[in-house]
């Protein structure tokens, strides 16, 4: 076995245990994270007038797929019931972003998934910023209750 064998499982393991280990908030931020990365990835191998070569049609495909797979798992995870109208909301931008992703494989519409990268980023940066303020939150609350223990 090589450095490099021992680098990936090691890495793979690493992210193993984050998974593991993450809040909820954090989880869904990592979802988004594997969507925005993956459309990135496949809108590089677009070319002008929506072309891809030949030999990268089946990655770029493999990258959308991704991002549709990640995009129905935040379906799913939605709670309707306790989400009411921000879930009813986010279960229709999802739907409207797999609609678009599913026309995107066969147009390669490189605009459309440049305006999808765009939004997916907005709602990981949104996830990301509430899932910080909620683990500082706790920090803090579990923090003051050490402190009250103490000289209480």
């Amino acid at each position: 076995m090589n450095y490099n064998s021992y680098s990936a499982n090691g890495y793979n393991t690493y992210r193993e245990i984050g998974v593991k280990t993450a809040s909820q908030g954090k989880l869904v931020v990592m979802l988004y994270e594997g969507a925005v990365s993956n459309l990135h990835e496949a809108i590089t191998l677009v070319g002008e007038e929506n072309r891809i070569e030949p030999k990268n049609i089946e990655t770029f495909g493999k990258h959308l797929q991704k991002v549709q797979d990640i995009i129905t798992e935040l379906q799913i995870s939605l709670d309707m019931e306790k989400g009411g109208e921000i879930a009813q909301n986010l279960m229709a931008l999802y739907i409207y972003f797999n609609k678009e992703l599913l026309n995107c494989s066969l147009s390669h519409d490189k605009k459309k998934m440049k305006f999808i990268l765009d939004l997916l980023s907005q709602l990981r940066d949104s996830w990301a910023s509430v899932s910080q303020t909620q683990a500082n939150g706790a920090v803090k609350m579990a923090g003051e209750r050490a402190t009250l223990s103490i000289t209480g």
